[in-house]
């Protein structure tokens, strides 16, 4: 249902009759109009829940205030937006952003014909770009580009790390690579909703039970939050059997957590256990690098992460798994705050445990 309200963005934003721009408020209240038209007169809509509306309309009017607000995105975060949006779009819509991220001045420099002839692409495709980018229409974006580019060339903002070629040498490798991810990790903190974060540190830090989902390498993030969430005393799990999660997240009930980890937000693996506990009255979290994916319409809480540009050598895997990462440290270091007097004895008795592993050969040979 949220893609098809989504289809029906673009509309909300063209303005009243007159052709005059509609506020930020006014855009969300059609959507909202066009939300509850969907819920209240589309087939088979009747098992809606009511926590699944909310979601979903949370996650829409967020779209289009992000697609319509205000408040354009500042220049030196154009680029962290495009690296964190640039997956989501079409391919000719990731060509307008790469264009404009890999060359501010030049970019600034062109009309929308120029800019859509240069990426081979359409006026109106340049258009849906810079809204999705936050601005109001292109005139904005070439205001954005033209300061980014002032701001690159006073060695203010760093240029968009070169992909990773064949042949390039190791030292060049470690260069691009410490560049990327930290990159990915200022993007990342940069778009935190820290109110969602507390509010998803609340629900862990109070759960009778917590369990994570993950695939693939969003699995290896989920297995290392599990484990430092043990060894605070909390009980959490986490699954590499789909049908296990599925069938362990039917147990899941009010006063238990659910956390799904999904850089796409669309992994089915991932979606159905979270869906599962979400169904059953679980507090549910979704940490993903696509916030209007369908993982948002089962989450209660929504924590969204950048990445790195996809390429041959290096998939989006690899670098979502590291902003992925960050966020979970936050959730722990929040949990291990808000249950210190617990999590403290409990982490010195882990370390406690282990301490005779990490003692010297010749020690241990003494016991």
């Amino acid at each position: 249902m949220g893609d098809r309200v989504l289809d029906e963005v673009d509309d909300v934003g063209l303005g009243d009759a007159a052709g005059h721009q509609v506020g930020e408020d006014e855009r969300t209240r059609r959507v909202q109009c066009l939300f509850e038209l969907h819920v209240h007169h589309c087939p088979g809509r009747t098992g809606l829940t009511a926590r699944r509306a909310e979601n979903t309309f949370r996650n829409v009017s967020g779209t289009v205030k992000e697609t319509f607000g205000a408040r354009p995105t500042p220049p030196a975060a154009l680029a962290a937006k495009v690296r964190t949006l640039a997956p989501t779009m079409t391919r000719s819509m990731q060509r307008v952003a790469e264009a404009v991220a890999g060359d501010p001045a030049g970019s600034a420099a062109l009309t929308v014909t120029g800019l859509a002839e240069r990426t081979g692409t359409s006026e109106a495709t340049v258009v849906r770009t810079a809204r999705l980018l936050g601005y109001p229409g292109y005139r904005d974006l070439r205001l954005a580009l033209a300061a980014l580019a002032a701001e690159q060339a006073a060695g203010r903002a760093p240029a968009v790390t070169a992909d990773i070629a064949v042949d390039d040498p190791m030292a060049s490798v470690v260069a691009k690579l410490a560049q990327e991810e930290a990159q990915c990790l200022a993007d990342t903190a940069a778009g935190l909703d820290t109110a969602v974060l507390e509010a998803a540190v609340a629900a862990l830090a109070a759960a009778r039970r917590i369990d994570v989902y993950g695939s693939g390498a969003s699995h290896l993030v989920g297995q290392d939050l599990v484990q430092k969430l043990l060894r605070i005393g909390l009980l959490a799990h986490t699954h590499a059997d789909p049908h296990l999660a599925v069938t362990t997240a039917v147990q899941l009930g009010a006063g238990d957590v659910a956390l799904a980890l999904t850089h796409s937000g669309s992994t089915t693996d991932v979606v159905e256990p979270l869906r599962v506990a979400f169904e059953h009255g679980a507090t549910t979290i979704a940490v993903t690098g696509r916030p209007g994916g369908e993982i948002a319409q089962y989450a209660d809480h929504v924590l969204v992460t950048s990445s790195a540009r996809e390429s041959e050598l290096r998939p989006a895997a690899m670098s979502s798994r590291t902003s992925q990462l960050l966020v979970v440290d936050c959730l722990f270091i929040g949990v291990a705050q808000a249950t210190y007097d617990r999590a403290a004895p409990a982490l010195a008795a882990s370390y406690e445990a282990l301490a005779h592993r990490h003692a010297p050969h010749d020690r241990r040979d003494r016991r």
